[in-house]
């Protein structure tokens, strides 16, 4: 073999080695798992968001070689549902969708895969969180999410507006009893009732208990449900399904029972806020933070917008209902899409959501943590914003309390059965609220949700308009 033939031989099988190479290359890109993560139906879509989120999908591609995550983020919160239609209508569903909450998701009932088997075959703990939370996640026997941002339902009180009046702040353990006219007696909603009388105060001075006070000129009130739904009103008295798997709608007796109790709070007893006085400039920027409400349920989020107290204030324990406490709570998550192709893979990126990326994800989401290790850092910032809370113990037990089923569970024809709701509570709060019979409205709610039930979720098509981004 002459020198020249050599080196032809050699330069050949260094050719075929890099092209081998080359060739193995794009053949392991090409096995990667493509997943999709669509962000909008809830939180992440504002520009101090998005970094963190793109952060995120680059950290998780560096971190493996199995799977490519790839970001889809809706143009705006408003935009979001035109285009997850959009994409189901086209054949190109996600595999990822979140963070979202029940109302965001319930918009595309029956879209949600089951976590069940993808949890027991990855070994995921779900014990690490309160089952009541867990259970919020439990539809029809499926478990369509697990635990990640979660608010739950705690009682906001006035310590100022307490001391004046010369009463007891409410428990700050779930369990102990309330210190009324030197009796301990059990801290319910009866109890709640008589407190937030004696601390409604009209323009004379005059409390709601005084035969002198005048209901028209109030200037101050005693307590209110707060930036919520009216089913979860309804729920502090215990959870109730819209519809069950019969498609059958039976509202709960204890649903009914809080209704006649928040009527008779509003336009009997008067320590409730109506519309009218919630619109007005009394109740500004916010009923708890105008100073002028005594106590108010509202979820944790509400930490957001209380600075303007200008008053010392902690949290309570929420009231029971015939010796039970129910705690309404908002919760957000990640979903996985029924139709995706790869619902392993993408549960495996979740697990990364949930773990390394978690504190990332849940400080630019403003979210408190379901998971109970990283609580105490989320706690710590909040008691350097607000020096006279002293209550945060009561926060994580707050999950234990949550409702089941929640007050955003899901049931046919969802939207236009959350309208419905929403004109229960105008009646209500609204001024013609108090000449009407409770239980007839009550009764009038559950019929034309049961027609409305029984039309069934409308088609999901895609918009006209060109909606993805």
């Amino acid at each position: 073999m002459n020198k020249f033939t050599r080196k032809f031989i050699l330069l050949a099988v260094a050719l075929v080695t890099v092209l081998s190479m080359a060739s193995g290359i794009q053949s392991a890109k090409a096995q990667k798992t493509v997943i999709t993560w669509f962000v909008g139906l809830g939180s992440g879509t504002q520009a101090e968001q998005l970094d963190a989120q793109n952060k995120v999908v680059a950290d998780f591609n560096a971190s493996q070689d199995k799977i490519e995550l790839k970001i889809n983020i809706a143009a705006s919160n408003q935009a979001a549902n035109d285009t997850l239609s959009t994409l189901i209508a086209s054949g190109n569903v996600p595999d990822i969708v979140g963070p979202v909450g029940f109302t965001g998701a319930n918009a595309f009932n029956g879209q949600w895969a089951d976590f069940k088997p993808l949890v027991a075959k990855a070994k995921f703990d779900l014990k690490q969180f309160p089952d009541a939370l867990v259970k919020l996640y439990e539809d029809n026997g499926a478990l369509v999410g697990i635990p990640f941002a979660t608010f739950p339902g705690v009682l906001f009180y006035n310590a100022d507006l307490f001391d004046e009046a010369g009463l007891a702040y409410p428990p700050a353990k779930y369990g102990e009893k309330y210190k009324w006219d030197g009796k301990d007696v059990d801290w319910d909603y009866d109890t709640l009732a008589a407190v937030a009388k004696k601390l409604t105060i009209d323009a004379a001075g005059e409390d709601a208990t005084s035969a002198k006070f005048d209901p028209t000129k109030i200037e101050q009130f005693g307590f209110i449900h707060q930036y919520d739904s009216i089913r979860s009103d309804l729920s502090t008295f215990g959870g109730s399904a819209v519809a069950g798997p019969d498609g059958k709608v039976k509202l709960s007796d204890a649903w009914r029972a809080e209704a006649k109790w928040l009527w008779s709070g509003i336009w009997k007893d008067h320590f409730i806020p109506s519309n009218t006085y919630i619109s007005s400039d009394l109740l500004k920027p916010s009923g708890f933070a105008s100073g002028h409400i005594a106590m108010a349920r509202v979820m944790l989020w509400y930490t957001c917008c209380v600075a303007d107290l200008k008053a010392k204030w902690d949290f309570g324990v929420q009231p029971s209902y015939k010796g039970t406490t129910y705690a309404p709570a908002d919760a957000d998550t990640f979903r996985i899409m029924k139709d995706s192709k790869n619902q392993q893979a993408a549960f495996t990126v979740l697990q990364y959501f949930f773990g390394p990326a978690a504190l990332d994800l849940l400080k630019v989401y403003g979210a408190f943590p379901a998971r109970p290790d990283l609580q105490d850092s989320f706690i710590k910032a909040l008691s350097e914003k607000y020096p006279s809370v002293k209550n945060w113990d009561i926060i994580a037990p707050s999950f234990a309390y949550a409702v089941a089923p929640g007050h955003e569970s899901s049931f046919p024809n969802y939207n236009k059965g959350q309208q419905r709701f929403a004109d229960f509570a105008t009646l209500l709060y609204g001024d013609a609220g108090k000449d009407i019979d409770v239980d007839k409205a009550f009764d009038e709610l559950q019929s034309d949700l049961q027609a409305i039930v029984s039309a069934g979720d409308p088609p999901i098509v895609a918009p006209t308009m060109e909606a993805t981004k």
